[in-house]
C-alpha cells in the first residue's frame, strides 16, 4: 500500500466521507501525525486508507470548517461556498 501526503484542496468528496466516517465526533492530537516537511515547517494530519492508499491529510482550519458543516451525502464537497464566506 502507498502513502500519500494530501491537502484539503485535493481531498474527493468520497475522502471527505471516508474523514467523516473514520473520525464521527472529530479528531484530536491522538488522531494526529506530527512531521517535518522539505522545509522544516512541522505538519499535522490524520491517517486515512481509501482506495488501497494511505493518505496523509494535512491538518487545516479549512479541513475543520468544512468537516463541521459536512453533509454526508452531499456530492459537492469541495467547492462549498459556506467555507469560503467564512473564511
Amino acid at each position: 500500500m502507498k502513502r500519500v501526503i494530501i491537502d484539503y484542496h485535493n481531498l474527493t468528496p468520497e475522502m471527505f466521507r471516508t474523514i467523516k466516517e473514520m473520525y464521527p465526533d472529530g479528531y484530536d492530537d491522538e488522531d494526529m501525525v506530527e512531521f517535518r516537511n522539505a522545509k522544516n515547517e512541522i505538519i499535522k494530519a490524520i491517517e486515512i486508507t481509501h482506495d488501497d492508499t494511505d493518505y496523509l491529510v494535512k491538518i487545516s482550519k479549512k479541513l475543520s470548517l468544512h468537516l463541521d458543516n459536512l453533509d454526508i451525502d452531499e456530492v459537492d464537497i469541495p467547492d462549498d461556498p459556506i467555507i469560503d464566506d467564512i473564511l
